[in-house]
């Protein structure tokens, strides 16, 4: 029963790690149903076996984490050639996500709207990053879940966001709106990135990306206007309410595709 021991540590610690069981084994197979391993981002501990079969848990576990998955999953491996190893036998792999990494928000800004969107953030599952170059313009106040930053180059902040960050680009400067748009484009981990404007600066960005080299499919995923179109409305809280609106819409839509992908069982074979 170590694995509760670790489970409970790592619990203490904040680290979200995947829980993999065998659940069924049919065959040859390494290890029997029951047995468990843990993987964190950095560490393993325990073992389902080895050989290829772990190597390709481990891969899965990883990729699971860096999605900040919040649901389990069942997968399925054949023992055969494909995976190296001469068992012969099947088995059948459960993945849960323990203490899974909260969603990252990068909010580059701290004007109105900023300040009126923050207060909305701290009431979500979000862990968020507030980056601005002017001290004077952040609030005293703020949610715990928000971490202040700042940054006489935002920019510079773009490489050090976590994978799959939503970014929403909310600054006083078209210069540095622009700066920050091709930079988070370029890197192309993220899940989502909105920026604050109107139709018409979309148009002009549009035009300053293609000339830049960025392709259509690119662009298009950029979301600006930001914000639900069907929340009207110009003053600073109805603007905020309508990007949280739209944030909240985009994480739960891929939350239950995510979901819907528990009841499909992948078969890996060769």
């Amino acid at each position: 029963m170590n694995w509760l021991n670790t489970l409970n540590r790592l619990n203490n610690d904040g680290v979200a790690a995947i829980l993999i069981t065998v659940i069924e084994n049919k065959g040859s197979t390494p290890r029997d149903a029951g047995t468990k391993m843990i993987v964190t981002s950095d560490e393993i501990y325990d073992t389902i076996g080895g050989g290829h079969l772990e190597h390709k848990a481990i891969k899965q576990a990883r990729q699971l984490l860096a999605e900040h998955c919040s649901y389990a999953q069942l997968e399925n491996y054949a023992l055969g050639a494909s995976l190296g190893q001469c068992c012969g036998g099947s088995i059948q792999l459960l993945f849960e996500p323990i203490n899974p990494p909260a969603l990252h928000i990068a909010l580059f800004g701290a004007g109105h709207v900023a300040k009126a969107l923050i207060p909305l953030l701290g009431n979500l599952p979000c862990k968020v990053t507030w980056i601005d170059n002017r001290p004077e313009q952040f609030t005293e106040t703020f949610p715990s879940n928000v971490t202040r930053c700042l940054c006489d180059e935002p920019v510079d902040k773009v490489p050090e966001l976590p994978t799959f960050s939503y970014c929403l680009v909310m600054t006083h400067n078209h210069q540095l709106d622009q700066a920050l748009v091709e930079a988070i484009l370029k890197r192309g981990d993220y899940r989502y990135l909105g920026m604050i404007g109107s139709n018409t600066k979309r148009r002009k960005f549009e035009h300053r990306l293609r000339h830049k080299g960025f392709k259509e499919n690119t662009i298009e995923l950029l979301h600006c206007p930001v914000g639900l179109s069907e929340i009207c409305g110009k003053l600073p809280g109805e603007i905020a309410v309508s990007i949280a609106a739209e944030l909240i819409t985009h994480y739960q839509i891929a939350a239950t595709r995510n979901k819907t992908n528990t009841v499909t069982l992948t078969q890996q074979t060769a």
